[in-house]
Order: C-alpha cells, then sequence, then structure tokens
C-alpha cells in the first residue's frame, strides 16, 4: 500500500459516501451491525468508520446505556460521518490511528472496523492494539474485501482505466481495497496478534446502479482513485470516467446493472 492510499481528502468524502456507500458498502454493514447485536454491548469502538456507514447501522441498535466511539484516521472523512448522524448523546467521535489507539487497556467489549483493515500498515500492530482496548472475553469484528475478480464493477473499473492508462495503469483498487485477501493470512495475522476462536466467513452480495455512470462515478470520483487518475494529467478525470462507463455498459447494458462483490467477514475473541 502506498501512503497515499490513505488519503480520503478533498471531494472525496462526499462522492464516497453518496456513491460508493450505496453501491456496495451498506449490506456489508447492515450484516455487520446485526452480528454485533449478538454480543453484550455496553461499550463499542468503531476503527476506521469512513462516512459513518456502520455506524447509523449499529448505533439504533444499541441499548440505551451503551458507548459507542466512532474513530477514523483521516477528519474529514470522520467530519463527514458525524454530519451525517443524528444526534445521539452515546457517541463520541474521535480521531485515531488504529496503530495507536488513544484508550486505555480493557476498555471496550465489541472493537468492530469495516473495509478499514486493508489500510493499516502493520495489520497485526493493529489487531494487538485492538486486543489491547478489549476486556477479557469481548470480541472483534471486522470485514475486508474478497479477490477483486469476486467483485465485478472493482474489476470492470480496473480493467478499464488499464487500456485508457496503458503505460502507467492505476492500481489502487488491486493493491490496497483487495490486496488482503487470503484467507490464511488473515487467521495468522489475527491469531499472531493474540486473539483466539477466529472464524471467517465469505459472504457473497449484489451490488446495483441505476446507470453504469453510477459506478463508474463511485470508483473514479469516490475513492483514491480520483487521486491516480489526476495525477496523469490535467483533464484526465472526466475522460476516464466517462470510458469507465461505456466500459461497464459495454458489459452489462445501457440501464439498471448489477454485479456481484464478495467479502470476507472475520470474528475473534481477546
Amino acid at each position: 500500500m502506498l501512503e497515499a492510499d490513505k488519503l480520503f481528502a478533498g471531494s472525496i468524502p462526499e462522492n464516497y459516501d453518496r456513491y460508493m456507500v450505496p453501491l456496495i458498502f451498506e449490506p456489508y454493514a447492515v450484516d455487520l451491525a446485526r452480528r454485533a447485536t449478538a454480543f453484550s454491548l455496553g461499550a463499542v469502538l468503531e476503527i476506521a468508520a469512513g462516512t459513518g456507514v456502520v455506524t447509523r447501522a449499529l448505533a439504533p441498535q444499541l441499548p440505551s446505556s451503551a458507548s459507542y466511539v466512532v474513530t477514523d484516521l483521516n477528519p474529514p472523512m470522520l467530519d463527514y460521518a458525524a454530519s451525517r448522524q443524528a444526534p445521539d448523546s452515546r457517541i463520541t467521535w474521535r480521531q485515531a490511528d488504529a496503530l495507536a489507539l488513544p484508550f486505555e487497556t480493557a476498555s471496550f467489549d465489541l472493537v468492530c472496523c469495516q473495509f478499514g483493515a486493508m489500510f493499516f500498515p502493520d495489520r497485526v500492530a493493529a489487531y494487538r492494539e485492538a486486543k489491547r482496548v478489549l476486556r477479557p472475553g469481548g470480541h472483534f469484528l471486522f470485514s475486508v474485501w474478497d479477490r477483486i475478480e469476486e467483485n465485478v464493477f472493482a474489476d470492470d473499473v480496473t480493467n478499464a482505466l488499464a487500456r485508457v492508462f496503458p503505460d502507467d495503469p492505476p492500481r489502487f483498487l488491486v493493491r490496497t481495497p483487495h490486496g488482503y485477501h487470503d484467507k490464511k493470512m488473515i487467521r495468522h495475522d489475527v491469531e499472531g496478534a493474540g486473539f483466539s476462536r477466529v472464524e471467517i466467513d465469505t459472504r457473497a452480495e449484489r451490488s446495483r446502479a441505476s446507470s453504469p455512470m453510477l459506478p463508474a462515478v463511485a470508483y473514479c470520483k469516490g475513492t483514491v482513485l480520483r487521486t491516480e487518475i489526476e495525477a496523469r494529467g490535467a483533464g484526465k478525470l472526466e475522460a476516464a470516467t466517462d470510458y469507465v462507463a461505456s466500459a461497464i455498459a459495454e458489459r452489462h447494458g445501457t440501464a439498471e446493472v448489477t454485479g456481484k462483490i464478495q467479502a470476507h467477514v472475520i470474528s475473534a475473541v481477546a
């Protein structure tokens, strides 16, 4: 992962939440919230919350006595998440690095993280931090994307951009969001951080969009792909987005489009 892969700034948070969240993140947020409520929850910590899709799904299901600390490394993402959340005295918003959590040991019953672990520069260190702030017997619940070939639109976008920029294809989606999919490696990392009872559930969903342009805009303007495309020349973003939309239309049709998405959901006990 490149350092720039972590920079969700500028207009990316708004586009991410407007396009990417309904396209691929919402069904997994609902699933993660459902899994979380199976545990006894008094104090919850969310890491790498992004624009708050899990927060919006989980908060209504928590007991009135619960506390919920929501964190992200990127202040623009966290600020956007807070702006989307209804006022809730149980929720505290805090900028935090997953590798150095600013919380006392044994503070939480659950640590959750949706599609953030792929961005951790040292995953085992981040998992150790999650274990440190969990109470004994507490749960760690997180998700990562499966390989890009199992995620149709991400694969379509990557292949289309490789044709637009054959000498220097943008590889953000392969390198980072879909770069941590090996289940043996994931299990090894989580167990290496001291967790037990590690379970990995591979879950397929369907991504739906009203037109081919929507996933094109979502990926090209709502992720760090935007930064990669713009770095390849001024004025390239719109043309590249249009080409990606045409490639998706050629494969899936010009009206509503659907495609498979697939992720691993991991649970472990501290």
